[in-house]
């Protein structure tokens, strides 16, 4: 069942088209990637997703019924540029904004010593969000948008600023949120992110939905044929033809080496031949990254006026 539907969404700035006719499914307790280069529209649909703005036309389903004004309470929305006030304390801001999401004051509180005590920040409590670092401030503004417990999570670059190490522990709290129910919309550049955590992506470019489908599906979609080995001795070419050699290089005990295959030999064919001219320890197929994936999709989208 798909929680959040957006059927043809147009948006129509002045001269500029920031969505044309997208749509987009999302499964119900599913990490859902939304991706795109600067000024792509990705934006624009997040904030038609939070009644920040309306569509032209097109209309945006929560759970199968139109979206109405109360489901705001059931959004919890990281945006990329945070708006944390900086003078007030930490706690107080906090209460205060899950207040405006509809919880009581004890749940609040409550919530808001469950997370503080999760991320180990209670002492910080007091303190004015000015005196805290950029990656605490971060900390503060994911545990604000999750307080109150939404169905709904928008993620936008939730990892901006973040370490290596705390951007896996927000990783590990990304999934148990979803384990636990939520349904989360992810729009990030960290392609790695994407392929660690979102089940099925849609790319935007030029205001159009360009790439749609599950991260799995669309890697094979994009695969070379190329093929990652380990041998014991140098691997130099292939007197049968089924592959040629792109780079190979001396590693512990042996050879790594990448073909692309030629033409449209079986893997047994290729490893019988491989077998036949060289010892072979380890073969197997090399899928394109998100990254990869990305950037040639983006190229290769037509400019439209």
């Amino acid at each position: 069942m798909y929680y959040l539907e957006a059927k043809e969404i147009v948006k129509q700035y002045a001269s500029h088209r920031a969505l044309d006719n997208v749509s987009i499914s999302i499964p119900e307790n599913s990490i859902y990637g939304l991706l795109g280069p600067n000024g792509a529209g990705k934006t624009t649909m997040i904030r038609i997703i939070n009644q920040i703005t309306a569509p032209d036309t097109g209309e945006v389903l929560l759970n199968g019924r139109p979206l109405q004004p109360e489901d705001v309470h059931h959004i919890g929305y990281l945006p990329e540029e945070r708006g944390l006030y900086k003078k007030m304390k930490v706690g107080e801001q906090v209460l205060y904004l899950a207040r405006l999401k509809g919880l009581s004051k004890d749940d609040a509180k409550k919530q808001m010593n469950y997370w503080f005590d999760k991320f180990g920040i209670s002492e910080w409590s007091n303190k004015k969000v000015e005196e805290l670092s950029k990656g605490m401030q971060q900390k503060i503004q994911f545990i604000t948008t999750v307080l109150h417990r939404p169905k709904l999570l928008i993620f936008d670059e939730p990892f901006s600023g973040f370490d290596p190490v705390n951007a896996e522990i927000l990783k590990k709290e990304i999934l148990e949120l979803k384990e636990n129910g939520s349904t989360i919309i992810l729009s990030t550049h960290n392609m790695s992110s994407v392929e660690e955590l979102c089940e099925e992506i849609t790319l935007i470019n030029r205001s159009k939905a360009v790439l749609q489908g599950k991260v799995d599906d669309i890697r094979q979609q994009y695969k070379k044929n190329i093929f990652r080995l380990n041998t014991t001795d140098a691997v130099v070419s292939d007197p049968n033809g089924l592959f040629e050699v792109i780079s190979s290089r001396p590693m512990h005990g042996g050879t790594e080496s990448f073909l692309r295959i030629q033409g449209n030999p079986t893997n047994n064919e290729v490893i019988r031949a491989l077998s036949d001219a060289y010892q072979l320890n380890a073969f197997e197929e090399v899928l394109p990254s998100m990254q990869e994936v990305f950037i040639e999709t983006v190229k290769e989208s037509p400019i439209t006026e």
